[in-house]
């Protein structure tokens, strides 16, 4: 099977689908797309995704959108090894744990929200950083706990699952916002467990192809 990724260099959604693929070790392309230019809005760009997004995952007879999803996909097309621990209730905390960051963290410190805040309310650099860093904070707070709870040297248990896939992208997004990581240890631990692997470090943002140089 042939696999598109189309995504860009800083997107925390498609910086999660790398993870995956990579951890999983399957091969695929990347096509580009600088959401700093609007391409993502391009003719071509809405013909694969009505949505306007990143990232978009090309397979042979169907295009995938939302990363969630295309994790979800990924799991299942691609089993080993897995992402998911093999107990339902344990599967259920790991999807949950993906969800805080995907769901309820990203959204609120994505480009699109902080182009609307310059545009709507006249935000300044600061008002940004500031609206961004309480929205990981409080996040990151409720996760600290569940991490602790749960985790063996990553996000749950002792193996990388879909919860890290989402929580490195996230921990690079509070860097650039200057969340102090200091009340969060467990969630330190497991980046540094997830930093040590080749498939995570070989995704991040600043060695893909189209990363500012």
């Amino acid at each position: 099977m042939s696999l598109i990724l189309h995504g860009y260099w800083r997107s925390s959604a498609a910086y999660r689908v790398r993870i995956a693929l990579n951890l999983k070790g399957v091969a695929y392309q990347q096509a580009t797309h600088d959401l700093r230019q609007g391409a993502q809005s391009a003719p071509d760009y809405l013909a694969l995704n009505p949505q306007g997004l990143v990232p978009a995952l090309e397979a042979d007879d169907v295009v995938l959108t939302q990363s969630p999803a295309i994790l979800e996909w990924l799991e299942e097309r691609y089993p080993d090894p897995p992402l998911l621990p093999p107990r339902l209730a344990d599967r259920a905390v790991v999807r949950a744990m993906a969800a805080t960051i995907a769901c309820d963290i990203h959204p609120l410190n994505n480009l699109r929200v902080l182009q609307s805040l310059r545009r709507r309310f006249g935000a300044d650099p600061e008002t940004e950083r500031d609206w961004a860093n309480d929205w990981i904070s409080a996040g990151f707070r409720s996760l600290e706990t569940t991490i602790h709870r749960y985790g063996r040297g990553f996000a749950f248990g002792d193996h990388p699952t879909l919860a890290d896939c989402c929580l490195a992208p996230q921990v690079y997004s509070a860097a650039r916002f200057g969340v102090d990581m200091t009340p969060f240890p467990s969630i330190r631990a497991a980046m540094a467990s997830l930093n040590a692997l080749p498939a995570v470090a070989s995704a991040h943002p600043d060695l893909q192809p189209d990363a500012d140089r």
